[in-house]
């Protein structure tokens, strides 16, 4: 049975939200201040920019994969491959010149500049221990729930969308937990997140909607930091009137969205809560 505490009385419901959207720059605050983000946003740029392809190759064989690197650069940030664990294969990429020229049309001297796409072997962190000694690796600050409970969001949520012409679906993500298409109306939930995340998620996609972000892609490519914090800061709030804390997520995607900047989600503040409100009456019926 679910432990849901929801706060239906506006005036109390009112100053709760006040409350929790001022606990966000708080927080945001208190993560910028301890380096945290920054540092896990370092390690985060230190891996190599894989390819759509080789994105795919590597979640085709090991779905859970997170972070990925060859033995070697393991060994260089501090972690060692266990012995026995199987190697994830991609495709690299190599150039090699020929000495000669093979047609009439390149000269001697410059030769002739061959592409190949050698077999390379990269494993998962999670395959990896740390080495002692070495300098302990910085903690992801946005952690996806893992609750089972959905806090009676996803089914009245999924009827007043559906109510006004959005289609709710799942489709398998790589790097988003969802997203909303206002060409077709379509709401998408990554496939394998767990309910409680998928709760959060479908009060961030309604945000978005709600806060009338999606009306223009171009408008949202120019503002999109501003329009992430917003839509996550009404998650949190929501979330947190329905009785589930997601600042372990919600957090560290603000202080990212936000480039740690507390102004913006102070300024954001009575668009969030209109949202908030507009959210929370949705869940009420």
């Amino acid at each position: 049975m679910s432990n849901t505490i929801i706060i239906r009385d506006t005036h109390d419901r009112q100053a709760a939200a006040e409350a929790l959207h001022a606990s966000i720059v708080e927080q945001v605050q208190q993560l910028a201040d301890s380096g945290q983000w920054r540092a896990f946003l370092e390690f985060a740029r230190s891996f190599h920019n894989y390819s759509l392809n080789n994105l795919l190759l590597i979640l085709a064989q090991q779905p859970d994969a997170t972070m990925v690197a060859g033995f070697r650069q393991w060994q260089a940030k501090g972690r060692q491959v266990r012995k026995g664990e199987k190697s994830i294969k991609i495709f690299g990429y190599r150039e090699k010149k020929t000495e000669t020229a093979t047609d009439d049309d390149t000269s001697a001297e410059e030769g002739r500049l061959i592409r190949y796409f050698p077999t390379l072997s990269v494993f998962d962190i999670a395959q990896t221990d740390p080495i002692a000694g070495a300098d302990p690796l910085p903690s992801d600050p946005t952690r996806r729930l893992v609750g089972d409970d959905d806090h009676g969001v996803i089914s009245p949520l999924t009827d007043q969308l559906e109510s006004r012409g959005w289609r709710i679906g799942r489709e398998p993500l790589t790097h988003a937990n969802g997203y909303t298409d206002p060409q077709t109306l379509r709401v998408i939930l990554a496939e394998g997140i767990s309910v409680e995340q998928s709760a959060k998620t479908l009060i961030h996609e309604t945000a978005h909607i709600e806060l009338r972000h999606i009306k223009s892609i171009e408008e949202y490519r120019q503002h999109r930091g501003r329009m992430e914090v917003e839509a996550e800061s009404v998650a949190y709030v929501v979330a947190s009137l329905r009785g589930f804390d997601t600042s372990t997520y919600s957090i560290g995607y603000i202080a990212g969205w936000s480039d740690e900047d507390v102004t913006v989600i102070r300024d954001s503040a009575a668009r969030v809560l209109a949202a908030v409100h507009s959210i929370a009456g949705m869940l009420d019926q």
